[in-house]
């Protein structure tokens, strides 16, 4: 039997670690199962519609354009699982804590720092945010992006950590990122204790995603899925590959928390309805 064949973005070094020890077990349970890398999503996306790679692990601006593609092709995808941690996530806009600044309003004028163009947590989420908020981000704001692995889609998150150093230097008059990584900066120095303080937070949202591509038949797709929601944090042999992914379990996909990602990818133009990149100065 041919196996599962998954295509990865190698957004960091431990990506092969990660998928490596999933094929391993995987295969101890029966089910043929390989991955392939990519250096970005977009090649990723379209080769999920394509039928060139079985399923794929997603970012949540990727499985968008997955869904866009495969409408346009007539192409069939489908949601199997996500991390417990990739549902009901925020994003926040932080100040200084010593800022004069007690609104959204207050920003104004004024320069707010954002990780790289294809970021869903520190760029196109919170920036939709504050324009539903009321702030022209085009004519209210002076953005400075961070674009530090474009392509990535934000899971390189140097441009995000690249905007929490410009707002300490103060360069900027806030700064957008994911609510957890807000608080990792501050326990590894990012960002002083006590230094910051959040302004605004979004709506939750969700993240990543496992989809299914039109080359995987639904019984290799169900058994897929079955195997990883049986995966258990207690057991020693994966609980270091669920440490390296972020999770301590899978949880069935879902569909409802990608509307303010959508809506901002819309109010932008990054992809048109069929899914082209249409956003401007985008290169990965």
């Amino acid at each position: 039997m041919n196996p599962l064949v998954l295509g990865a973005v190698a957004y960091d070094p431990k990506v092969v670690t990660i998928w490596s020890g999933f094929r391993t077990w995987l295969r101890r349970q029966r089910l043929p199962f390989d991955f392939v890398l990519y250096s970005h999503y977009e090649r990723q996306t379209e080769d999920l519609v394509r039928g060139r790679v079985d399923m794929a692990w997603q970012s949540p601006l990727a499985w968008l354009r997955t869904r866009r593609l495969a409408r346009a092709a007539g192409a069939d995808v489908r949601p199997l699982v996500m991390r417990d941690t990739d549902q009901d996530l925020t994003s926040v806009v932080v100040v200084r804590a010593d800022a004069p600044l007690a609104a959204v309003a207050d920003l104004k004028g004024r320069t707010i720092a954002v990780g790289a163009l294809d970021s869903p947590q520190a760029t196109l989420i919170p920036l939709h945010h504050l324009r539903e908020l009321g702030i022209d981000t085009d004519t209210g704001l002076r953005v400075e992006r961070h674009d530090s692995g474009v392509g990535l889609h934000g899971d390189h998150i140097g441009g995000e950590r690249d905007a929490a150093r410009t707002l300490l230097a103060g360069r900027a008059a806030a700064a957008c990122m994911i609510d957890a990584n807000h608080l990792a900066f501050t326990q590894d120095g990012t960002l002083p204790p006590d230094s910051t303080r959040v302004l605004t937070r979004t709506a939750p949202y969700d993240h990543c995603v496992l989809a299914a591509g039109p080359a995987l038949a639904a019984e290799r797709a169900d058994r897929l899925t079955t195997l990883l929601l049986s995966m258990s944090y207690a057991d020693p042999h994966v609980r270091h590959l669920l440490d390296l992914e972020g999770l301590t379990r899978w949880v069935p996909a879902r569909q409802s928390g990608f509307a303010q990602l959508e809506a901002a990818v819309d109010a932008t133009g990054f992809y048109d309805p069929d899914g082209g990149i249409t956003a401007t100065g985008y290169q990965p």
